[in-house]
């Protein structure tokens, strides 16, 4: 039977002692600044993602994904030796493109409200295109 809950609180957990033990386990100083955003166990505990985002550009960020897979066995062996549970889960980490979806997705919206702003300029000295009342009207009897 999977215990969601259990899950969750070993997602947290993972996510806790990944970040703890990052700076214990990889002493490569080309490694950018990690920030671990999010931490998913399946049900059966057996696997973990582990989501990270990496500050700096776009050099930075190839380097230390590549370091972060080379080191992922280490990392896993310290999660593991923190947790005290029977069978640590396989991690696989996935650089998180949330911050920078979440920037596009601002510019967007900026664009949007100046958008707005210029209809809504046009929309006040704007006049009807056809008569007052445009509908047909029926000569009224007497």
């Amino acid at each position: 039977m999977a215990d969601h809950s259990r899950a969750l609180r070993l997602a947290e957990r993972i996510k806790v002692l990944a970040a703890s033990a990052l700076a214990k386990i990889v002493k490569d100083p080309d490694l950018g600044f990690v920030t671990f955003t999010d931490a998913r166990v399946t049900p059966d505990l057996m696997q973990a993602r582990l989501f990270y985002t990496v500050f700096g550009s776009d050099v930075d960020k190839a380097l230390t994904v590549a370091i972060l897979q080379k080191n992922t066995g280490r990392l896993r062996g310290e999660i593991g030796k923190q947790l005290g549970i029977r069978m640590t889960p396989t991690l696989e980490l996935i650089l998180d493109d949330v911050p920078e979806n979440a920037g596009d997705l601002n510019d967007l919206l900026a664009e949007a409200k100046r958008r707005d702003g210029e209809l809504e300029k046009l929309a006040k000295g704007a006049k009807h295109a056809g008569d007052v009342d445009p509908y047909i009207q029926k000569p009224q009897e007497d």
